[in-house]
Protein backbone atom coordinates (compact mmCIF):
# COMPACT_ATOMS: atom_id res chain seq x y z
CA UNK A 1 0.00 0.00 0.00
CA UNK A 2 1.53 3.46 -1.09
CA UNK A 3 1.21 6.42 0.83
CA UNK A 4 0.52 8.35 -2.35
CA UNK A 5 -1.88 7.76 -5.11
CA UNK A 6 0.28 6.97 -7.98
CA UNK A 7 -1.08 3.75 -9.22
CA UNK A 8 -4.14 4.59 -11.71
CA UNK A 9 -6.51 2.93 -13.30
CA UNK A 10 -8.08 3.65 -16.49
CA UNK A 11 -11.45 2.30 -17.35
CA UNK A 12 -12.88 3.43 -21.25
CA UNK A 13 -16.59 4.55 -21.06
CA UNK A 14 -18.79 1.66 -23.07
CA UNK A 15 -15.68 1.57 -25.22
CA UNK A 16 -16.74 -0.81 -28.01
CA UNK A 17 -20.13 1.01 -28.57
CA UNK A 18 -18.14 4.12 -28.30
CA UNK A 19 -15.44 3.53 -31.01
CA UNK A 20 -18.40 2.58 -33.44
CA UNK A 21 -20.26 5.88 -32.31
CA UNK A 22 -16.75 7.67 -33.06
CA UNK A 23 -16.47 5.93 -36.39
CA UNK A 24 -20.09 6.73 -37.81
CA UNK A 25 -21.14 9.90 -37.00
CA UNK A 26 -24.78 8.99 -37.68
CA UNK A 27 -24.44 6.79 -34.93
CA UNK A 28 -23.42 9.69 -31.90
CA UNK A 29 -26.27 10.18 -29.14
CA UNK A 30 -27.95 7.36 -30.16
CA UNK A 31 -28.54 3.80 -28.17
CA UNK A 32 -25.78 1.03 -29.77
CA UNK A 33 -25.60 -2.21 -29.12
CA UNK A 34 -22.71 -4.13 -29.85
CA UNK A 35 -22.51 -8.08 -29.11
CA UNK A 36 -23.65 -11.48 -30.82
CA UNK A 37 -26.74 -11.03 -32.53
CA UNK A 38 -27.58 -14.84 -33.19
CA UNK A 39 -30.22 -16.61 -31.29
CA UNK A 40 -27.65 -17.14 -27.82
CA UNK A 41 -25.97 -13.71 -28.56
CA UNK A 42 -25.26 -12.00 -25.59
CA UNK A 43 -24.32 -7.98 -25.04
CA UNK A 44 -20.61 -7.10 -25.04
CA UNK A 45 -21.64 -3.18 -24.99
CA UNK A 46 -24.13 -0.96 -24.78
CA UNK A 47 -23.64 3.11 -24.75
CA UNK A 48 -25.20 5.15 -22.31
CA UNK A 49 -27.67 6.13 -23.98
CA UNK A 50 -28.99 2.43 -24.47
CA UNK A 51 -28.05 1.87 -21.09
CA UNK A 52 -30.77 4.04 -19.92
CA UNK A 53 -33.45 1.41 -20.80
CA UNK A 54 -31.74 -0.72 -18.99
CA UNK A 55 -29.56 -2.60 -21.40
CA UNK A 56 -26.21 -3.75 -19.76
CA UNK A 57 -23.30 -6.11 -21.02
CA UNK A 58 -23.89 -9.63 -20.32
CA UNK A 59 -27.73 -9.72 -21.30
CA UNK A 60 -29.03 -11.86 -23.60
CA UNK A 61 -29.53 -9.91 -27.32
CA UNK A 62 -33.17 -10.85 -27.54
CA UNK A 63 -33.82 -9.26 -23.93
CA UNK A 64 -32.06 -6.49 -24.88
CA UNK A 65 -33.95 -5.94 -28.05
CA UNK A 66 -37.16 -6.16 -25.61
CA UNK A 67 -36.06 -3.32 -23.66
CA UNK A 68 -34.46 -1.18 -26.88
CA UNK A 69 -36.46 -1.75 -29.86
CA UNK A 70 -34.81 1.12 -31.42
CA UNK A 71 -31.20 0.72 -30.97
CA UNK A 72 -28.85 0.03 -33.68
CA UNK A 73 -27.73 -3.59 -32.78
CA UNK A 74 -24.05 -3.97 -34.23
CA UNK A 75 -21.58 -7.05 -34.57
CA UNK A 76 -18.33 -6.36 -33.18
CA UNK A 77 -15.57 -5.11 -35.17
CA UNK A 78 -12.27 -6.10 -33.21
CA UNK A 79 -9.84 -4.81 -35.82
CA UNK A 80 -11.26 -1.40 -35.14
CA UNK A 81 -11.16 -1.68 -31.37
CA UNK A 82 -7.45 -3.24 -31.66
CA UNK A 83 -6.83 0.17 -33.69
CA UNK A 84 -8.16 2.29 -31.01
CA UNK A 85 -7.01 0.41 -28.15
CA UNK A 86 -3.09 0.56 -29.39
CA UNK A 87 -3.56 4.66 -29.55
CA UNK A 88 -4.87 4.37 -26.10
CA UNK A 89 -2.14 2.16 -24.88
CA UNK A 90 0.75 4.46 -26.71
CA UNK A 91 -0.39 6.89 -24.61
CA UNK A 92 -0.65 5.57 -21.16
CA UNK A 93 2.70 3.91 -22.21
CA UNK A 94 4.14 7.28 -22.49
CA UNK A 95 3.37 8.24 -18.60
CA UNK A 96 5.52 4.69 -17.21
CA UNK A 97 7.35 1.95 -18.28
CA UNK A 98 4.83 -0.07 -16.22
CA UNK A 99 1.80 -0.47 -18.14
CA UNK A 100 -0.76 -3.21 -16.63
CA UNK A 101 -3.41 -3.76 -19.89
CA UNK A 102 -6.35 -5.76 -18.33
CA UNK A 103 -8.06 -6.03 -21.78
CA UNK A 104 -8.46 -3.82 -24.91
CA UNK A 105 -10.27 -0.80 -22.95
CA UNK A 106 -8.78 -1.30 -19.11
CA UNK A 107 -5.21 -0.72 -17.57
CA UNK A 108 -3.18 0.04 -14.66
CA UNK A 109 0.14 2.72 -14.90
CA UNK A 110 2.31 3.09 -12.25
CA UNK A 111 3.15 6.78 -12.38
CA UNK A 112 5.83 7.20 -9.66
CA UNK A 113 7.63 4.77 -12.24
CA UNK A 114 7.31 7.22 -14.80
CA UNK A 115 8.56 9.80 -12.47
CA UNK A 116 5.66 11.90 -13.67
CA UNK A 117 3.70 11.98 -9.90
CA UNK A 118 4.97 11.80 -6.49
CA UNK A 119 1.53 12.91 -4.69
CA UNK A 120 -1.94 14.03 -4.70
CA UNK A 121 -1.48 17.00 -6.99
CA UNK A 122 0.94 15.54 -9.45
CA UNK A 123 -0.97 12.69 -9.67
CA UNK A 124 -4.10 14.22 -10.56
CA UNK A 125 -2.72 16.48 -13.11
CA UNK A 126 -1.19 13.14 -14.52
CA UNK A 127 -5.03 11.86 -15.06
CA UNK A 128 -6.64 14.60 -16.30
CA UNK A 129 -3.85 15.46 -18.39
CA UNK A 130 -4.42 11.92 -19.69
CA UNK A 131 -7.81 11.68 -20.02
CA UNK A 132 -7.45 15.01 -22.38
CA UNK A 133 -5.16 13.16 -24.79
CA UNK A 134 -7.41 10.27 -25.26
CA UNK A 135 -10.32 12.73 -26.20
CA UNK A 136 -7.95 14.69 -28.21
CA UNK A 137 -6.56 11.39 -30.26
CA UNK A 138 -9.42 9.13 -30.21
CA UNK A 139 -12.56 11.15 -30.02
CA UNK A 140 -13.74 8.59 -26.51
CA UNK A 141 -14.02 9.22 -23.24
CA UNK A 142 -12.49 7.08 -20.24
CA UNK A 143 -12.90 7.03 -16.84
CA UNK A 144 -9.69 7.43 -14.02
CA UNK A 145 -9.31 5.98 -10.81
CA UNK A 146 -6.33 7.24 -8.52
CA UNK A 147 -4.92 5.32 -5.60
CA UNK A 148 -2.21 3.62 -3.38
CA UNK A 149 -2.98 0.02 -4.73
CA UNK A 150 -4.78 -1.16 -7.39
CA UNK A 151 -8.14 -2.27 -5.86
CA UNK A 152 -8.89 0.80 -5.02
CA UNK A 153 -7.73 2.69 -8.22
CA UNK A 154 -10.08 0.44 -9.75
CA UNK A 155 -12.76 1.27 -7.27
CA UNK A 156 -11.87 4.42 -8.12
CA UNK A 157 -12.64 4.81 -12.07
CA UNK A 158 -15.82 2.50 -11.13
CA UNK A 159 -16.79 5.93 -9.15
CA UNK A 160 -16.16 8.34 -11.56
CA UNK A 161 -17.61 6.96 -14.71
CA UNK A 162 -18.97 8.28 -16.89
CA UNK A 163 -15.86 10.59 -18.00
CA UNK A 164 -14.54 11.89 -14.75
CA UNK A 165 -11.72 11.24 -12.42
CA UNK A 166 -11.38 10.03 -8.86
CA UNK A 167 -8.32 10.61 -6.42
CA UNK A 168 -8.55 7.65 -3.33
CA UNK A 169 -6.87 9.41 -0.77
CA UNK A 170 -4.46 6.94 1.90
CA UNK A 171 -5.82 6.79 4.86
CA UNK A 172 -9.38 6.50 3.82
CA UNK A 173 -9.29 3.06 2.78
CA UNK A 174 -11.53 1.48 5.27
CA UNK A 175 -14.27 4.51 5.78
CA UNK A 176 -14.36 4.17 1.91
CA UNK A 177 -14.63 0.06 1.94
CA UNK A 178 -17.08 -0.17 4.71
CA UNK A 179 -20.28 0.09 3.39
CA UNK A 180 -19.64 -1.55 0.02
CA UNK A 181 -20.55 -4.86 -1.37
CA UNK A 182 -18.28 -8.17 -1.30
CA UNK A 183 -18.05 -8.75 -4.52
CA UNK A 184 -16.03 -5.47 -5.12
CA UNK A 185 -12.92 -6.89 -3.58
CA UNK A 186 -10.77 -8.84 -5.98
CA UNK A 187 -11.17 -12.46 -5.76
CA UNK A 188 -14.90 -12.87 -4.75
CA UNK A 189 -16.93 -14.05 -7.64
CA UNK A 190 -20.21 -15.04 -7.71
CA UNK A 191 -19.24 -18.16 -5.77
CA UNK A 192 -17.49 -17.17 -3.05
CA UNK A 193 -19.94 -13.93 -2.71
CA UNK A 194 -22.59 -16.26 -2.14
CA UNK A 195 -20.92 -18.56 0.08
CA UNK A 196 -19.97 -15.39 2.23
CA UNK A 197 -23.95 -14.39 2.23
CA UNK A 198 -24.49 -17.25 3.66
CA UNK A 199 -22.55 -16.87 6.68
CA UNK A 200 -24.45 -13.95 6.70
CA UNK A 201 -21.28 -11.38 5.05
CA UNK A 202 -22.64 -9.54 2.63
CA UNK A 203 -20.25 -5.81 3.25
CA UNK A 204 -16.16 -5.21 3.45
CA UNK A 205 -17.13 -4.28 7.15
CA UNK A 206 -18.68 -7.23 7.95
CA UNK A 207 -15.80 -9.13 6.95
CA UNK A 208 -13.19 -6.60 8.45
CA UNK A 209 -15.59 -7.30 11.80
CA UNK A 210 -15.31 -11.17 11.44
CA UNK A 211 -11.77 -11.35 11.38
CA UNK A 212 -8.82 -13.29 9.76
CA UNK A 213 -9.95 -16.66 11.30
CA UNK A 214 -13.13 -16.47 10.56
CA UNK A 215 -12.11 -16.21 7.23
CA UNK A 216 -9.52 -19.14 6.80
CA UNK A 217 -11.97 -20.80 8.12
CA UNK A 218 -14.78 -20.32 5.61
CA UNK A 219 -12.77 -19.73 2.31
CA UNK A 220 -9.01 -21.10 3.00
CA UNK A 221 -5.59 -20.46 4.36
CA UNK A 222 -4.19 -18.16 1.29
CA UNK A 223 -7.68 -16.79 0.43
CA UNK A 224 -9.30 -15.92 3.55
CA UNK A 225 -6.07 -14.13 4.41
CA UNK A 226 -6.10 -12.13 1.43
CA UNK A 227 -9.43 -11.93 1.46
CA UNK A 228 -8.75 -10.20 5.09
CA UNK A 229 -6.18 -7.65 4.23
CA UNK A 230 -8.12 -6.53 1.09
CA UNK A 231 -10.95 -5.45 3.67
CA UNK A 232 -8.82 -3.29 5.86
CA UNK A 233 -7.66 -1.71 2.40
CA UNK A 234 -4.44 -3.51 2.08
CA UNK A 235 -3.36 -4.82 -1.15
CA UNK A 236 0.27 -4.84 -2.05
CA UNK A 237 -0.12 -6.16 -5.66
CA UNK A 238 2.42 -4.36 -7.77
CA UNK A 239 1.75 -3.24 -11.69
CA UNK A 240 3.27 -5.46 -13.81
CA UNK A 241 4.29 -4.85 -17.36
CA UNK A 242 2.07 -6.38 -20.07
CA UNK A 243 5.62 -8.86 -20.81
CA UNK A 244 4.72 -10.27 -17.68
CA UNK A 245 1.70 -12.20 -19.00
CA UNK A 246 0.90 -15.22 -17.40
CA UNK A 247 -1.03 -16.56 -20.73
CA UNK A 248 -2.00 -16.11 -24.14
CA UNK A 249 -5.57 -17.92 -24.79
CA UNK A 250 -8.62 -17.08 -27.42
CA UNK A 251 -12.08 -18.77 -27.28
CA UNK A 252 -15.48 -18.78 -28.79
CA UNK A 253 -19.16 -19.56 -28.08
CA UNK A 254 -21.30 -20.71 -30.62
CA UNK A 255 -25.28 -19.87 -31.52
CA UNK A 256 -25.20 -23.74 -32.11
CA UNK A 257 -24.17 -26.55 -29.85
CA UNK A 258 -21.67 -28.57 -32.24
CA UNK A 259 -22.51 -31.80 -32.21
CA UNK A 260 -20.25 -32.72 -34.94
CA UNK A 261 -17.01 -33.84 -33.66
CA UNK A 262 -15.18 -33.68 -36.45
CA UNK A 263 -16.47 -30.05 -36.53
CA UNK A 264 -15.10 -29.74 -32.79
CA UNK A 265 -11.94 -30.99 -33.72
CA UNK A 266 -11.87 -28.05 -36.87
CA UNK A 267 -12.77 -25.46 -34.52
CA UNK A 268 -10.25 -26.46 -31.79
CA UNK A 269 -7.61 -26.09 -34.79
CA UNK A 270 -9.00 -22.75 -36.02
CA UNK A 271 -8.72 -21.28 -32.09
CA UNK A 272 -5.24 -22.80 -31.60
CA UNK A 273 -4.58 -20.74 -34.75
CA UNK A 274 -4.98 -17.35 -33.37
CA UNK A 275 -4.07 -18.26 -30.13
CA UNK A 276 -0.52 -18.48 -31.61
CA UNK A 277 -1.32 -15.75 -33.91
CA UNK A 278 -1.30 -13.51 -30.38
CA UNK A 279 0.98 -15.47 -28.82
CA UNK A 280 3.64 -14.07 -32.02
CA UNK A 281 2.15 -10.87 -31.71
CA UNK A 282 3.55 -10.15 -27.92
CA UNK A 283 6.76 -11.59 -29.18
CA UNK A 284 6.33 -14.65 -26.46
CA UNK A 285 6.44 -18.10 -26.83
CA UNK A 286 4.95 -20.77 -24.21
CA UNK A 287 5.26 -24.24 -22.88
CA UNK A 288 2.14 -25.04 -21.52
CA UNK A 289 -1.09 -25.65 -24.12
CA UNK A 290 -4.45 -25.31 -22.50
CA UNK A 291 -7.85 -26.52 -23.93
CA UNK A 292 -11.56 -24.97 -22.51
CA UNK A 293 -14.60 -26.92 -23.02
CA UNK A 294 -18.26 -25.69 -22.21
CA UNK A 295 -20.62 -28.70 -22.54
CA UNK A 296 -24.41 -28.45 -23.31
CA UNK A 297 -24.97 -28.52 -19.25
CA UNK A 298 -22.45 -25.40 -19.22
CA UNK A 299 -20.43 -27.71 -17.48
CA UNK A 300 -16.89 -26.46 -17.97
CA UNK A 301 -13.74 -28.99 -18.38
CA UNK A 302 -9.98 -28.10 -19.39
CA UNK A 303 -7.10 -30.28 -20.15
CA UNK A 304 -3.25 -29.38 -20.16
CA UNK A 305 -0.21 -30.65 -21.87
CA UNK A 306 2.73 -29.40 -20.73
CA UNK A 307 6.08 -29.50 -23.85
CA UNK A 308 9.35 -30.08 -23.40
CA UNK A 309 10.35 -26.51 -24.24
CA UNK A 310 8.34 -23.51 -25.11
CA UNK A 311 7.11 -22.74 -28.84
CA UNK A 312 5.61 -20.68 -31.25
CA UNK A 313 4.90 -22.78 -33.74
CA UNK A 314 1.30 -23.29 -34.73
CA UNK A 315 1.59 -26.84 -35.84
CA UNK A 316 2.79 -27.77 -32.06
CA UNK A 317 -0.27 -25.95 -30.52
CA UNK A 318 -2.34 -27.59 -32.93
CA UNK A 319 -1.40 -30.94 -32.58
CA UNK A 320 -1.35 -30.53 -28.33
CA UNK A 321 -4.79 -29.07 -28.42
CA UNK A 322 -6.10 -32.23 -30.92
CA UNK A 323 -4.70 -34.47 -28.53
CA UNK A 324 -6.46 -32.88 -25.55
CA UNK A 325 -9.48 -33.12 -27.11
CA UNK A 326 -9.48 -36.85 -27.02
CA UNK A 327 -9.66 -36.60 -23.55
CA UNK A 328 -13.17 -34.79 -23.62
CA UNK A 329 -16.59 -36.25 -23.86
CA UNK A 330 -18.46 -33.60 -25.77
CA UNK A 331 -21.63 -35.92 -25.95
CA UNK A 332 -24.64 -34.11 -25.96
CA UNK A 333 -22.88 -30.82 -27.91
CA UNK A 334 -20.46 -28.38 -26.64
CA UNK A 335 -21.52 -24.67 -26.36
CA UNK A 336 -17.58 -23.04 -25.95
CA UNK A 337 -14.45 -24.21 -27.22
CA UNK A 338 -10.98 -22.19 -26.17
CA UNK A 339 -7.25 -22.89 -26.85
CA UNK A 340 -4.52 -21.17 -24.89
CA UNK A 341 -1.03 -20.96 -24.17
CA UNK A 342 0.95 -20.51 -20.38
CA UNK A 343 4.16 -20.63 -19.32
CA UNK A 344 5.43 -18.12 -21.29
CA UNK A 345 9.12 -17.52 -22.34
CA UNK A 346 10.49 -14.47 -24.54
CA UNK A 347 12.03 -17.22 -26.31
CA UNK A 348 11.54 -20.37 -28.62
CA UNK A 349 12.67 -23.86 -28.88
CA UNK A 350 12.88 -23.38 -32.42
CA UNK A 351 13.56 -27.18 -33.03
CA UNK A 352 10.55 -28.62 -30.94
CA UNK A 353 8.37 -29.91 -34.04
CA UNK A 354 11.22 -30.83 -36.07
CA UNK A 355 12.23 -32.70 -32.79
CA UNK A 356 8.65 -34.30 -32.75
CA UNK A 357 8.50 -34.82 -36.59
CA UNK A 358 11.46 -36.55 -36.78
CA UNK A 359 10.14 -39.07 -33.48
CA UNK A 360 6.83 -39.83 -35.26
CA UNK A 361 8.90 -41.11 -38.43
CA UNK A 362 10.91 -42.78 -36.47
CA UNK A 363 8.01 -44.73 -34.80
CA UNK A 364 6.84 -45.08 -37.81
CA UNK A 365 9.90 -46.62 -39.64
CA UNK A 366 10.27 -49.01 -36.46
CA UNK A 367 6.42 -50.32 -36.30
CA UNK A 368 6.94 -51.04 -40.21
CA UNK A 369 9.69 -53.08 -39.81
CA UNK A 370 7.96 -55.37 -37.10
CA UNK A 371 4.91 -55.29 -39.31
CA UNK A 372 6.89 -56.43 -42.69
CA UNK A 373 7.30 -59.37 -44.10
CA UNK A 374 11.28 -60.69 -43.88
CA UNK A 375 13.01 -62.56 -46.76
CA UNK A 376 11.74 -66.17 -44.91
CA UNK A 377 8.05 -65.38 -45.04
CA UNK A 378 8.15 -64.03 -48.38
CA UNK A 379 9.24 -67.77 -49.50
CA UNK A 380 6.93 -69.65 -47.24
CA UNK A 381 3.47 -70.05 -48.88
CA UNK A 382 1.81 -70.90 -45.84
CA UNK A 383 2.68 -67.85 -43.95
CA UNK A 384 0.32 -65.47 -43.36
CA UNK A 385 -0.21 -62.72 -45.89
CA UNK A 386 1.60 -59.61 -44.64
CA UNK A 387 -0.42 -56.26 -43.98
CA UNK A 388 -0.48 -54.03 -47.42
CA UNK A 389 0.99 -51.01 -45.23
CA UNK A 390 1.62 -50.50 -41.88
CA UNK A 391 -0.85 -48.46 -39.44
CA UNK A 392 -0.43 -44.49 -39.16
CA UNK A 393 0.39 -43.50 -36.08
CA UNK A 394 -1.75 -41.21 -34.71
Amino acid sequence: MRAAPTILHLDMDAFFAAAEQAAKPSLRGKPVVVGGLGPRGVVSTASYEARRFGVHSAMPMAQARRLCPNAAYLVPRFALYREVSGQVMELLGRLSPLVEPLSLDEAFVDLEAGGVADGPLSARRAGEQLRRDILAVTGLSGSVGLAGSKMLAKIGSERAKPDGLVLMEPGTERELLAPLSVRILPGVGPATGEHLRRAGMTTVSHLAEAGEDELVRLLGKAHGAALYRMALGHDDRPVVSERDAKSVSVEDTFDVDLHDRARVRAEVVRLAGRCVERLRAAGRSGRTVVLKVRRYDFSTLTRSETLRGPTDDPEVVREAAGRLLESVDTTGGVRLLGVGVTGLADFTQEDLFAQAATERAAARESLAEEVAPGPSAAADPSAAPAPASAPALP
